[in-house]
């Protein structure tokens, strides 16, 4: 996922609801940031084209996620980085939910100075700063390694090897991760 992105936005509660089904399965998610800019070469600072800005509505008004997607693609590696050095965990998970509510629900621009701290703040988060940097390496290392493992776009969903791209509707999401469950635990 990208903060940067509608259809991440989208997807981060589309997934928070699918959560009961996906433990029935025996699937938990592991969200990975990932910076679009990086791995598909769209510049930062710039408006968002039209065309992309409407399939991010249709896509939101479809699966009942109130949002108007952001007019202008932001600069969001500090807050990818961020979420990187924090590692797994609730601490993550709540930053994660902290930056995409900044984002798309309080309107913050997450490349405005002091955005990222503001939100880690919130949640009583530290960031030392040579992790941050570290973190900024690993999120440039992740970009390639995304592209090198087929990831065309954000979200998509790694299934072991298989790239399971975009926001699918429930029920086809459902019926891709319970059949690729059933294939992993055959494969034990």
């Amino acid at each position: 996922y990208d903060f940067a992105s509608t259809l991440c936005y989208v997807a981060h509660r589309v997934f928070a609801d699918l959560e009961p089904e996906l433990a029935a399965l025996g699937i938990a998610l592991e969200w990975q940031p990932l910076d679009l800019s990086e791995l598909l070469g769209w510049p930062r600072g710039v408006l968002v084209d039209e065309a992309r800005l409407s399939n991010a509505e249709r896509v939101a008004l479809e699966f009942g996620v109130a949002v108007r997607p952001l007019p202008v693609w932001p600069d969001s590696r500090e807050a990818l980085a961020a979420v990187l050095a924090l590692g797994r965990g609730p601490r993550s998970e709540a930053f994660r939910e902290r930056v995409f509510a900044a984002a798309f629900e309080e309107r913050v621009e997450l490349d405005e100075p002091g955005v990222v701290a503001r939100c880690a703040r919130d949640l009583g988060i530290v960031f030392d700063p040579r992790e941050l940097e570290d973190a900024r390496v690993a999120l440039e290392v992740g970009a390639s390694r995304a592209s090198d493992e087929g990831v065309t776009g954000l979200p998509t969903i790694m299934l072991d090897t298989f790239p399971f791209p975009g926001v699918q509707s429930r029920q086809t999401t459902l019926l891709v991760l319970e059949r690729w469950a059933r294939r992993s635990r055959a494969a034990k």
